[in-house]
């Protein structure tokens, strides 16, 4: 199967495609009404013979399920988030022939809006087990950054919706208990900036590391005593969550989306109520007061998410649906004539 990429003009997409040594092209999309970029996509697709079309956001879904419709194409479109979607929205998702949703949470999401159910498919994010895996070893990251004592961390695209906010007035609730305790940030994110300087307003700048983008992400998960995903809104399946299990490494979430589906509390992990830093910094304090429960629990994600979240399940999984909707599509253009 050849894929071909398409992407924003210097998007981080696009390099890490090119990187890849998959296929990428540059295409400028402005918005969702951009006939410009409807015309150059629908010149790109039918110029490399384009079979399936999958699209992943608001406006790509727009202009390339556009100009995937002229050509008459079979569309897939994802959902990745679990905010709700308004019916008078749910218009872009009838382009699409079939929809994949990264969890069941956001499966429903999809299906309130309108859209048929058999039209929807939930597949959790693949792990890729060859990276994530219980071997991973978090020493050289702790070298690195000079972490001796508990470490805690966060591991995400840093924007409103994963809590950072709440992340941080915890790790001040943390501290004034454990004061060797150090908090990592990790990743980068339209919200970098507010964050680093909520860092100095919390006086914590010796406390939390902001990392930024890293590549070692399975090295830093197993860096960490616990892993924190502080989300508030929009979290669907959560990929940080399987991550840090897969490794081993005990997880603290909250009850938003997905994340219910893999942390079961007491179980597998700690749930908390999104925007509640109190019970948020109890869980955290937990987790590091009782090391050995919390790698039980580790270890009992660990062995589901290696069972059935590997990435080469999610790729079938994610194939099948790419050939149903090409079927789908043959179908109703062959009625048609």
């Amino acid at each position: 199967m050849a894929v071909l990429v398409a992407a924003q003009p210097g998007s981080r997409l696009l390099r890490e495609a090119e990187r890849a040594g998959v296929a990428a092209q540059p295409v400028r999309m402005r918005g969702a009404w951009d006939a410009g970029a409807v015309v150059a996509l629908r010149a790109l697709m039918a110029g490399q013979r384009v079979d399936v079309v999958h699209t992943h956001s608001s406006v790509d879904s727009w202009v390339a399920g556009l100009a995937a419709r002229s050509l008459g194409l079979a569309i897939v479109r994802s959902r990745h988030v679990s905010i709700p979607v308004p019916r008078r929205r749910g218009l872009v998702y009838r382009l699409a022939d079939r929809i994949i949703a990264s969890g069941e949470a956001v499966a429903e999401v999809v299906a309130g809006a309108g859209i048929p159910r058999e039209r929807i498919v939930a597949i959790e994010p693949g792990i890729d087990t060859t990276r994530f895996h219980p071997r991973v070893s978090g020493q050289g990251v702790r070298a690195e950054l000079g972490l001796t004592g508990p470490t805690v961390g966060l591991v995400a695209n840093i924007r409103g919706s994963k809590g950072h906010r709440f992340f941080l007035e915890a790790a001040r609730e943390v501290l004034r208990a454990l004061p060797d305790a150090r908090f990592l940030i990790v990743g980068d994110g339209i919200g970098f900036d507010d964050v680093r300087r909520r860092i100095g307003e919390l006086q914590l700048g010796d406390r939390v590391i902001m990392t930024g983008f890293r590549r070692d992400v399975p090295e830093v998960m197993a860096a960490l005593d616990v892993l924190v995903l502080p989300s508030v809104k929009s979290e669907a399946t959560s990929q940080v969550i399987p991550q840090a299990l897969a490794v081993g490494t005990p997880v603290v979430g909250t009850r938003v989306g997905g994340i219910p589906d893999v942390v079961r509390d007491g179980e597998t992990g700690r749930l908390v109520p999104p925007a509640d830093v109190a019970a948020l910094a109890r869980a955290i304090l937990a987790m590091l007061a009782e090391p050995e429960a919390a790698r039980a629990m580790a270890r009992r994600g660990q062995a589901e998410v290696l069972a059935g979240q590997s990435m080469d399940a999610a790729m079938a999984r994610t194939v099948a649906v790419y050939e149903a909707a090409h079927a789908a599509r043959a179908r109703r253009l062959a009625a048609a004539y």
